[in-house]
This record gives C-alpha cells, sequence and structure tokens, in this order.
C-alpha cells in the first residue's frame, strides 16, 4: 500500500455567494483519480448563500425562552429553531436533529468565519452537496474524485470537538468488517469502521479552528474499501437519542 499524502488547500480566499468552490480547488491543488477531497461545510455553506442576517430574523416565544434559558441571542436561537427538524434537549444547550439525518449542537448554525451579525447554515442536503463538487470537479479536470462535506462536532463522553462528514460522495461511509477474521482466525461480528469521519477528522486537524484559512483538504493513495453508507442510527437503535428525549422532554 502506497503512502496516504495529505495537502491542504492554501489561498483561497475568503469566499463569498456565486463563487465557484470546484474551479477555486482546482486552481491550487492538483487532482488525479481516486483522491477525496474534504470540505468544510461553512465554506461551502457560503458559496451557495445559505447565510442570513440576525436583524432579519424574528423570534418566536420559543426561542424567547430558550434564548433566556440558555443565554444566548434570541435570533440566534430562532436560526437554530428553524434548522431543526426536531429538538432533541433545550438545555444547557439545544441539541437538534436536522432534516438530512445529523444529530449536532445547535443545528450546526455557525457564527465564526463570517462578517458581524450573520449566520451560516449547514447544506440542506450535504449528500446532494457532495455530489454535485464532485461532479463539477470532473468537469473541470476529468478525475473521479471523492468528496466528504465536514463539519466540527462535539462527542459524548469525550472533552473536544472533532470533524464529521455531514455528507460523502465517492465511496461508502462505513467500511463493513462484519464476516472477516482477525489476527486469530476469530469472526469478527459487529466491527463497522466509520472511515468518512476518520478522514474527516483528520482533515479537520488540517484545517484547524481559527484563522488557519485552509478549509479544504486533499487526500491521495486512501485504500479502497467496501461497506454500506448506514452512517446515522435509525431513530429505533438510537439508545442515546431515546434517552435524552425521555429525560429533556420540549
Amino acid at each position: 500500500m502506497e503512502n496516504i499524502i495529505v495537502t491542504g488547500v492554501r489561498g483561497l480566499p475568503l469566499i463569498r455567494a456565486g463563487d465557484n468552490i470546484a474551479a477555486m480547488i482546482c486552481e491550487r491543488v492538483t487532482v488525479e483519480d481516486g483522491d477525496i477531497i474534504s470540505l468544510a461545510s461553512t465554506v461551502y455553506s457560503k458559496s451557495k448563500g445559505y447565510t442570513k442576517p440576525l436583524a432579519e430574523i424574528t423570534p418566536s416565544a420559543r426561542a424567547l425562552r430558550l434564548a433566556e434559558l440558555n443565554g444566548e441571542d434570541p435570533r440566534f436561537v430562532q436560526a437554530v429553531l428553524d434548522a431543526s427538524q426536531d429538538i432533541i434537549m433545550e438545555h444547557p444547550f439545544i441539541l437538534s436533529l436536522l432534516p438530512f439525518g445529523h444529530i449536532g449542537v445547535r443545528a450546526g448554525v455557525d457564527q465564526s468565519n463570517i462578517d458581524d451579525g450573520m449566520v451560516i447554515f449547514l447544506p440542506p442536503d450535504p449528500m446532494k452537496a457532495a455530489t454535485e463538487l464532485s461532479d463539477e470537479i470532473k468537469v473541470i479536470t476529468g478525475k473521479k474524485v471523492g468528496v466528504i462535506i465536514t463539519d466540527t462536532c462535539g462527542r459524548s463522553f469525550r472533552r473536544g470537538q472533532t470533524g464529521h462528514a455531514i455528507g460523502w460522495s465517492g465511496f461508502t461511509a462505513i467500511r463493513d468488517f462484519r464476516g472477516d477474521t482477525d489476527l486469530f482466525g476469530h469472526e469478527l461480528k459487529i466491527t463497522e469502521e466509520a472511515v468518512v469521519d476518520e478522514i474527516a477528522g483528520f482533515a479537520n486537524f488540517v484545517m484547524g479552528e481559527s484563522n488557519n484559512g485552509v478549509p479544504a483538504v486533499l487526500f491521495r493513495n486512501c485504500p479502497p474499501w467496501t461497506g454500506h453508507d448506514s452512517l446515522y442510527f435509525t431513530k429505533n437503535e438510537d439508545i442515546t437519542r431515546r434517552l435524552l428525549k425521555k429525560a429533556c422532554p420540549s
């Protein structure tokens, strides 16, 4: 197996609505068939105009209540409610289920790396976003690359944030080892590796979380894998979600 090469895409300007992210990336790095490009969701959302001024948001009674409860701007809270399909937990922070299956704090609505008084929303369909970006790169370069759209998330039971995949294209999210054997010949019965999140996590390490200015990362020579795309637990499978909803009824 060849060594995996990881390259931050540097020199991208501050992204504005209407910018062609695929072209900007291809101007700065040479892509090859089989490469994987990991892109921060905030950059994609800014290019597509998934942003809104706080001044245009009118908070509802629920937003006012949650804002007072959590010490937040009620307009920001309303943006979170608008982006959420369901609220799993209201306090000490809002934990949201999004329409595409992701569960995140404050629905992934962000106020960093954008002009003051604005909020950024996650792409409404990150899987479609990843596919479109891959297709655009194929048109520009003739090369077929995989794409991951990432978001930075906290984790239960551990301090600190990591990059997570919210959309992907060109490969399966899960590498399924079930039915394989380990070094001692034991059959693996439950091992499913979330490769897409592992790549997203390392991409986040390269991107940084402040002013590094590296919103995209290219991975080369990742070995192929087989598996499936059932990254998110269903409602019936997700024990944590059920317990939180029971303990923190909204």
